[in-house]
């Protein structure tokens, strides 16, 4: 094999999205999906003016383990099948106290109490603007949200 592959297959994978659908329908996708599995204290952070790690990060928690299992799985779902993407990184999946789904404008964040309060992501970001959504929120309440904070 050639020195030049060897190279090129160190370089770390450039993160793309696979398809066009935008960032705020995969964001209100993933927030409905939590809802259906009592996720709660949702919150849909802003982050496009301040940093460059993704648009959206939507932050939620689940009560027990398994809870944060069923909405990790059911936002990767939602999102697989009603928009075709699939996130580019996972991870925590297994310890299931803090789930990242990283679909490259969106991360998803989904923990369970405890590490929501130790890392508490609204204090870290507390720069970016930021919605609760309620808990009987739906998604067309949440594509709002978000066109009414990129107004």
């Amino acid at each position: 094999m050639p020195a030049t592959q060897d190279v090129a297959s160190l370089q770390p994978q450039k993160k793309q999205r696979t398809t066009p659908t935008p960032v705020q329908e995969l964001a209100a996708h993933a927030v409905d999906a939590a809802l259906e599995k009592k996720a709660r204290d949702i919150v849909v952070m802003d982050l496009r003016e301040i940093s460059g790690v993704a648009d959206y990060f939507v932050v939620c928690t689940g009560d027990s383990d398994l809870q944060v299992k069923a909405i990790m799985e059911a936002v990767e779902e939602r999102i697989r099948v009603q928009c075709q993407e699939k996130p580019w990184h996972i991870e925590g999946r297994e310890h299931r106290q803090w789930v990242l789904l990283d679909y490259v404008d969106l991360v998803v964040h989904v923990f369970d109490g405890e590490k929501r309060a130790f890392y508490d992501l609204e204090r870290l970001w507390g720069d970016a603007p930021s919605e609760q959504v309620p808990d009987d929120a739906g998604s067309a309440a949440v594509v709002e949200l978000l066109k009414a904070a990129s107004a």
